[in-house]
């Protein structure tokens, strides 16, 4: 296309890169005297030498130019135009510092809001600022494709008013239009452009990072922030429509769709060119949370940390969901910039959320007490988290617990709630790794469990809580409650993710192969049913999916119960022995480091002696021998999860209400034996309730291939 009017315009542009080259081509075209600037000294000889050439499907021709580096531009210039990457910006502002002639002018063809920079070089009075929306793409030197024909509008930044200068200059432009709100265009970009960063993380095309299902709330939520930012009423261009975001997202996949140009240019320079991109900007623009991640992700993948794949995309888009999900359920306590991945393995780009009680490197641990969240940030990673960056998972977040998983929340520590009804409790000292599960802001979370703080917040929100056998998963680098009977465990989406990130973290490739429900022995406590804390609805629940076993040719057997509740006597005494070894010597000495009602626990564990301790862990051992016994009639022990649905509230384990919370999970912390929650049913007022499966220590796969199966028969 020829530019229209006047013919004879004398310009300088610095940056004959893909805007500058394909409007200086142009220009030249027809019939402007137009100087090329360039720093690549190959593309300037090449210009030179054979002239510029602009392909793709617009058009194709080649123009002979003149082109130069900077040290060869003249002492004064009247009309000059930058179109640089924008952090170049401030180097050729100074390019100009004192050669813009008296009633001369410069004219950005820049993406960004450069024009301070440029306004405190040549002065507001001496700046026009455009807005470039086509599509072009450097392709070697002297080589440029322009991809399509779009939205070009020029205007004065610091006034309404069309002047005769930016008038003057349409005229010489092409495809230009004047705009008397060019800074409303130039925010509409800013949101377009923070998609586009968006989507550079990855190898998507424009197109199909904006079409995608998975990242339509991503790209929405990214738009919105920046809209907000806005000082002036953005505008609307080439199917972006600030008030119809929505409809938007469906306009620009057709208008990208329809450009040759397939991916932006900050994704070429990541993925292409390997050079720096224009992110600074974007962050020193702008100041939302989304666009906060976007831009350090992508200098991430600048430093060779990261490549840009879909992975990325999809680390984003659980962020957008720990913002718009996590937060208000109180589950995050911190969200980490692009992880450190030590590895691509079976877990590459999966995003998991860890409770705030394991050491990861760079942040604090934070055990879910306001003092401790402000400590020094750990220096190392707990082995579970080294393993899980070596397998190649993306370790996005800290998740909220209860007061150093005592049982008790710290009132200066909001408590994770319910994805479910947020007036109650995600339950404890999990919860914030069940709440992120159940509400969809991931799929894998992990717990800690002593007495079921991994499997009563599943029961609670919904999701799949995993016990492993004790020592399956190493406890180095976690905060310590009681060592005899702290367990490092999974929280999930389901159980197939569960055998997953397992397998990963313990190095088991043996396969997987459900187990037949019918044949299956499935044995129960008729006292489980009998418990005065057992809501109706939770033991109708729990009936039924025997019952629904059992129609599937499971075999029900009912088992002595004996055994468990002599297991069940000796735990108080060993729990609280072990808890005051752990922090009797800070309580005695700055008791006010703690909450009340985690205070009033620790304290209380104090009168336990050291015979009692004995006593308990002899009885233990000596019980321990006849749990193969237990296991031997059945091929799995079936259990309700907890007594009742989530509370508003965690009941403090040494109330009356927080001891029977526990009653079916605890002894499976004694035994040591793997043992997982299942979701099962719903109550009548809409709140999850779950069940356990166990099977004997050492036989977590096992468990697992009897979990899938009985899976599918409970989900609800």
């Amino acid at each position: 296309m020829l530019t229209k009017g006047l013919v004879g315009m004398e310009i300088t542009i610095i940056g004959a890169g893909a805007i500058g080259g394909t409007i200086g081509a142009h220009m030249i075209r027809a019939g402007h005297d137009v100087t090329l600037c360039d720093l690549d000294q190959t593309h300037v000889d090449a210009i030179n030498k054979n002239g510029l050439r602009i392909e793709g499907p617009v058009e194709n021709f080649t123009v002979s130019a003149k082109a130069i580096t900077p040290d060869q531009l003249p002492p004064k210039i009247e009309h000059v135009a930058v179109a640089v990457k924008s952090h170049h910006t401030a180097a050729a502002a100074e390019l100009l510092r004192g050669r813009i002639t008296p009633n001369g002018y410069v004219v950005t063809f820049q993406n960004g809001l450069t024009a301070h920079e440029l306004v405190a070089v040549v002065g507001e009075e001496k700046l026009i600022v455009s807005f470039v929306n086509f599509g072009a793409d450097y392709l070697e030197p002297g080589r440029i494709l322009q991809g399509n024909i779009a939205t070009f509008r020029v205007g004065e930044l610091f006034t309404h008013e069309i002047t005769p200068r930016v008038k003057e200059l349409v005229a010489c432009l092409p495809y230009a239009q004047a705009t008397d709100n060019i800074l409303g265009f130039l925010w509409g970009k800013e949101a377009y452009g923070a998609m586009l960063y968006a989507g550079a993380v990855s190898d998507l095309s424009i197109a199909d990072a904006l079409e995608s299902e998975e990242f339509k709330p991503l790209m929405l939520a990214i738009a919105r922030e920046v809209l907000a930012q806005s000082p002036v009423k953005p505008e609307s261009f080439d199917g972006f429509d600030p008030d119809d975001l929505e409809g938007s997202l469906v306009r620009l996949v057709a208008f990208n769709r329809a450009s040759a140009k397939t991916h932006s240019g900050i994704y070429r320079d990541l993925a292409i060119r390997k050079r720096k991109t224009e992110v600074d900007d974007l962050i020193r623009d702008l100041n939302g949370p989304l666009t906060t991640h976007v831009g350090r992700l992508i200098h991430a993948i600048e430093r060779g940390e990261r490549v840009c794949e879909i992975e990325n995309l999809r680390l984003l888009a659980t962020y957008e969901r720990a913002y718009r999900l996590g937060k208000p359920l109180n589950a995050i306590v911190h969200l980490i910039d692009a992880p450190i991945r030590n590895g691509s393995g079976p877990l590459h780009g999966v995003q998991i959320a860890v409770k705030d009680i394991v050491d990861i490197a760079g942040q604090p641990r934070g055990n879910g007490n306001p003092i401790d969240m402000k400590s020094k940030p750990a220096e190392n990673d707990a082995p579970v988290i080294s393993q899980l960056r070596a397998l190649g998972a993306d370790i996005f977040a800290t998740s909220t617990l209860l007061e150093y998983a005592a049982g008790a929340t710290h009132p200066d520590v909001a408590e994770a709630m319910n994805p479910f009804n947020v007036l109650r409790t995600a339950g404890g000292s999990s919860g914030g790794s069940a709440s992120l599960v159940g509400a969809g802001v991931c799929e894998v979370a992990i717990g800690t469990d002593t007495g079921g703080s991994i499997r009563i917040p599943a029961h609670y929100c919904n999701c799949v809580g995993f016990k492993p056998s004790y020592g399956a998963i190493s406890l180095e680098g976690v905060t310590a409650l009681s060592p005899t009977y702290d367990h490092v465990g999974l929280l999930a989406k389901d159980v197939a993710w569960t055998i997953r990130v397992f397998q990963g973290l313990t190095n088991d490739l043996t396969p997987i192969k459900p187990r037949e429900i019918r044949g299956m022995r499935i044995g129960i406590l008729a006292s489980d049913f009998k418990h005065p804390a057992l809501s109706q609805e939770v033991a109708f629940a729990v009936r039924q999916s025997i019952n629904d076993l059992a129609s599937c040719g499971a075999i029900i057997i009912e088992l002595d119960d004996s055994l468990i509740n002599e297991l069940d006597s000796i735990f108080e005494d060993s729990l609280l022995f072990e808890i005051w070894q752990t922090h009797g010597q800070l309580v005695s000495h700055k008791p006010q480091h703690y909450g009340p009602e985690t205070l009033r626990l620790l304290q209380a564990s104090k009168s336990i002696t050291q015979e009692q301790y004995e006593n308990a862990m002899e009885g233990r051992r000596q019980l321990l021998q006849r749990v193969p016994e237990m296991y031997a009639q059945c091929d799995v022990l079936l259990r309700p999860s907890a007594p009742y649905v989530a509370p508003v509230t965690t009941p403090p384990i040494d109330t009356p209400e927080g001891a029977a919370e526990g009653v079916y999970t605890a002894v499976f912390n004694i035994t040591g034996d793997p043992v997982i929650s299942l979701p099962c049913a719903f109550s009548p007022d809409g709140m999850p309730i779950g069940l356990q499966l166990a099977t004997l220590k050492g036989s977590d796969i096992e468990l697992l291939e009897i979990a899938i199966a009985i899976e599918k028969i409970i989900t609800p």
